[in-house]
Formats: structure tokens, sequence, C-alpha cells
């Protein structure tokens, strides 16, 4: 079937309306010009930390702004050379080059559309992800390194940042845990949808007799805090264990206590960090994800009390949020936005948008009926 260039440019454009009226460019284009002056101020570096916002804030509105007129000319282009195509009789070659120059245009418009979605709170912040295995034995903790492994190929496809914080090995096979940092604008407001039970299907390749084993595993995604967040914890409110970090095996990674455990007493949330090579580093790592749990907390028990103050109390994301079945069939399903895929071993190299981006869209979905 012949493509329609004129709906489709005229859909991309009434599409780009929409995101610009979101955007607001004007508002990102002073605040460049507002942190441009502040860049150049002489004293900038005086105090590291500031210099650090204002240069990392001016990179990302300037990112921002780039990639909104990017797309504007790239669809001026396209215009232009769907018109060269079809001049004289028309030419096959041009017109092969716009329809794959139009099928890229129209994923990136989509996923340009789809941030504009993220007004959340906390969206445009950095992410912190843990992993934690569930029921099934080896295959939960198997199943937790192939999800941190999925994730993490995720952020590397978009260039994303990550640091990995903590890691506490199973014994036969695979985690019993993992906490890592996704460092990208809007990191948390597209893992946020993410978090929930994952359920894997497959034959087990640690049973021996080769049975079906179904196992589960649990994510959660919390924005990273920030300095300018007001989440101070008193003393006498945490606990703090100090032993030596281990990798697998429980091979030593070191020959200090330099690993942390802090637990926050009130909650019971308990956090571990042995990433860094000191004590000290790892304590103020530690303290900042335990400061990003709490700030979680609290929004979470701000919402449920306005849902409680309405008269309308509705269950969070239930479990077994998605599933991967590997056996008998190769299929991989959110059960919230019943988006598939069939390419498993994609989906788990980190070919993961198409479930963030039916996410995001469900659950505004779900905010506007609310």
């Amino acid at each position: 079937m012949a493509v329609d260039f004129q709906e489709e440019i005229k859909a991309l454009r009434a599409t780009m309306d929409s995101v610009r009226d979101v955007t607001d460019l004007d508002s990102v284009r002073a605040q460049i010009v507002d942190l441009e002056s502040q860049a150049s101020a002489p004293n900038l570096w005086d105090d590291q930390d500031k210099a650090q916002q204002v240069t990392s804030a001016l990179s990302r509105a300037n990112s921002e702004l780039e990639r909104v007129t990017s797309i504007d000319s790239r669809i001026d282009d396209l215009e232009t050379l769907v018109e060269m195509g079809t001049e004289d009789g028309g030419d096959a070659e041009t017109m092969a080059e716009a329809e794959r120059e139009l099928a890229t245009l129209t994923k990136d418009v989509g996923e340009l559309e789809v941030r504009t979605l993220l007004s959340g709170e906390y969206d445009e912040r950095e992410a912190v992800v843990t992993i934690r295995s569930g029921a099934g034995g080896v295959d939960a903790a198997d199943f937790a390194e192939m999800l941190m492994r999925m994730y993490l190929r995720w952020a590397e496809r978009h260039h994303y940042p990550t640091t990995v914080l903590d890691t506490s090995y199973a014994e036969e096979a695979g985690l019993k845990s993992a906490t890592f940092e996704v460092k990208a604008p809007y990191a948390f407001g597209h893992l946020t949808v993410e978090a929930g039970t994952h359920r894997l299907v497959r034959i087990s390749p640690f049973d021996n007799q080769g049975r079906r084993q179904t196992s589960f595993a649990a994510v959660e995604v919390i924005p990273l805090i920030e300095s300018t967040d007001s989440i101070e914890i008193p003393e006498n409110e945490i606990k703090v264990d100090v032993f030596r970090s281990s990798g697998p095996g429980g091979q030593s990674v070191n020959t200090t206590d330099s690993a942390v455990r802090m637990t926050h007493i009130p909650t019971g949330i308990v956090v571990s960090m042995q990433n860094e090579k000191s004590q000290i580093q790892n304590r103020a790592a530690a303290l900042r994800v335990l400061q990003s749990r709490l700030m979680l907390v609290r929004k979470a028990e701000e919402d449920a009390a306005k849902k409680e103050m309405a008269g309308d109390i509705k269950a969070s994301w239930g479990d077994q949020m998605r599933s991967y079945v590997l056996h008998p069939y190769q299929m991989v399903k959110d059960l919230r936005t019943e988006h598939e895929v069939g390419n498993t071993s994609g989906v788990f190299d980190g070919d993961i948008d198409g479930f963030i981006e039916s996410g995001i869209r469900w659950r505004r979905t779900g905010e506007k009926e609310a």
C-alpha cells in the first residue's frame, strides 16, 4: 500500500504542535539565557556543587530545545524530499529514502510525545532501581540478574550513565538483590512504570529433570534525592552497620570493612552500599538512597490521604505486572497494558522501550480517570 505522505506529515506536525504547547519553548529559551548568565560568572566554580547544578541544568535545557527544534527541521526536510521524489514522474530511490525517514521520524515523534506525558512531581529526576529475587529459588535469583542486565542494557542503548551501588549475590547463581542508579533526566519518569512483580516461566537450567519453573522478582524504582529536597533524618533514627564487601561466591572485593548497611528504625527500611572503596563514601551514598525512599514513602502517604478524603480508594499496581514466558512458547506480555513482544531475547537485551512507552500512556489514562 502506497504511503500517503501528505497525511502522515500532517499528523506529525499536529503531534509536534501539542508537544510544543506542553514543552513551552519560550520558557525553555528564557531558562537557557538565565543559566548561561550564571554559567559565565567568574566565581562559578568557587562552589563546585552549585556549578555542577547550573551546568547540568543548562545542558538539559539545551537538549530539550534541540530535541524539539531538530524534529521540526527534519519534518520540513522530509516534505522537501517527498517533493523531489514526486517531480518528473517520480524517483523510486528518493521515495524509498523518504519512507525510511518517515518511519524514523514517526518513532522519534512518538518518543517525544511520551516525554510530554511525564509531568509527575518527580518524573524528571534520575532513578534508583532495586531488584530483589522472590519465590522460585535459584531460578528467581537468576531471573533477578537477567532483569538487572536488561535495565543496564536499556540504559546503555540510550547512552544513560549508570552506577551499581550494591549487589548481594545468591549462593548458587544470580542475585538476591541489586541496586543501581540511572543518571539521566526523566529516568524515574520512564522507569517507574517498571515497578512491580515480574514473572518468568521457563525450563529451568538448574533442574536436572528439565522441568518447567515459574519464578518471580520484584522491581522497585525511586527518584534520586536532590540537595534541595528537605528530607532530614535524625541521627537517633538511623542504625549503621559496617561489613566487608563481597563478590560472587563470597570472593573478597577488598580487605577493609568499607561496606555500609543503614537501617531507618521507625520504618524498618534497610539500605546497603558497597560500591565505593571508602566507608565514608558508602555511608553518604546509603544516606542519599535512604532519603530518596523516605521521600517516596511520604509522597505515597500524602496520595493515600488525598484518596481517602475523596472516598475513592483504589489498589496500587497489582502483582505480576509482566510475564516473561520462554516455554512452551516465547512471549513477553505486560498484564496492565496488553503490550506484548515475541522476541524475548531482544527484550532481555534491553529492548523495552515499547513496554515503557505503553506503560506511561496507560498510567496517564488512569490518572485522568481517577
